[in-house]
């Protein structure tokens, strides 16, 4: 197929460039490079443009004969979604409906669209099935459902066939380390851990340690970034005119902060300071996936299920990459 990537020179996009042409699909790259990166990327496979440009969207899509469309271009942060909610309306949700508008006019009806556990809120029970209630506590989440009701209702008036997979916490790097995680401001655990043992950083704070968890610190499903990739390829086989698949992506394991920075500290070798910090507004206790439908629907299951697997390909990546695509 003829596979459009919307934010592909990002983080996962990026990896899931990568299986895709390892699938033998033929892919392109669109990205404005606001959070991107040229370097994740092959030159001759990048576009640079902006979703609100409808003109040169449609233009992309009948150009390359696009068959459909992987939609990774967002902005993530959840707590940037609060104090500037307006800035996610607009590229969250109006910029993928440009996109939406722009491959109903060239007659392209499949997407794989990237959603977020952040579409739950707070979750009744764990692990967090897909028939749990929709009920997000912030715009980045409400954003995210937002684009999912509007490819329910394109399902049924324009006959759009689509996946929406709902990621839990995406981590790791490309086995062979020349592709990993790259942002600014970081967010993620992870890679700011590793930043630490890099002296990058002086010490991670713990926000939080009075949780209702075993070692009082927040738990979440860290799901390796090949393996959401290699859910986004398969999805592409199950998207049919008028339907849709509405998935979980997690390991079904869940580690705590605790549990990461000591997995830091053995895969690196290094000791990792540490703090802790008051709890940050509107953090669960434990988010854990029910990912059995999507294990079941794909035939897919993780291939890094242990935190410390995860961990090691991290480390790979800032290693040779300390300073990411800037080098």
């Amino acid at each position: 197929m003829k596979i459009l990537v919307t934010g592909g020179a990002g983080y996962i996009g990026s990896h899931a460039v990568r299986l895709l042409e390892k699938a033998g699909h033929e892919v392109w790259v669109y990205d404005n490079l606001s959070l991107g990166h040229r370097g994740a990327v092959a030159a001759d496979r990048l576009i640079v443009g902006d979703l609100h440009d409808r003109a040169l969207l449609i233009s992309v899509l009948r150009e390359h004969w696009i068959d459909a469309v992987m939609h990774f271009a967002a902005f993530a942060l959840v707590g940037e979604s609060v104090t500037d909610p307006s800035k996610y309306y607009h590229n969250n949700v109006v910029a993928s409906l440009s996109l939406l508008d722009a491959m109903k006019t060239v007659g392209v009806r499949k997407m794989v669209f990237s959603s977020t556990t952040a579409t739950y809120g707070v979750p009744d029970k764990i692990p967090i099935a897909e028939s749990q209630r929709q009920d997000p506590i912030n715009p980045y989440g409400f954003c995210k459902l937002v684009i999912e009701r509007a490819l329910d209702d394109y399902a049924v008036a324009y006959g759009f066939g689509y996946a929406a997979l709902r990621y839990f916490n995406a981590a790791g790097a490309s086995p062979n380390g020349d592709i990993g995680e790259d942002h600014t401001p970081e967010s993620h655990l992870i890679p700011i851990v590793l930043q630490v043992a890099l002296g990058q950083r002086e010490q991670i704070t713990v926000f939080g340690n009075d949780y209702p968890t075993p070692d009082g610190t927040c738990i979440r499903d860290y799901i390796h970034v090949d393996d959401l990739a290699a859910a986004h390829v398969k999805s592409l086989d199950f998207l049919e005119p008028g339907q849709s698949l509405k998935l979980n992506l997690g390991t079904g394991r869940g580690n705590s902060v605790r549990e990461v920075i000591d997995a830091c500290r053995r895969i690196t070798g290094h000791a990792i300071s540490e703090n802790v910090g008051p709890r940050r507004p509107g953090d669960p206790p434990v988010l854990v996936a029910d990912a059995s439908l999507a294990q079941k629907t794909l035939d897919w299951k993780p291939r890094y299920p242990k935190i410390d697997e995860i961990v090691a390909t991290a480390w790979r990546w800032h290693q040779s990459h300390p300073n990411g695509y800037a080098e």
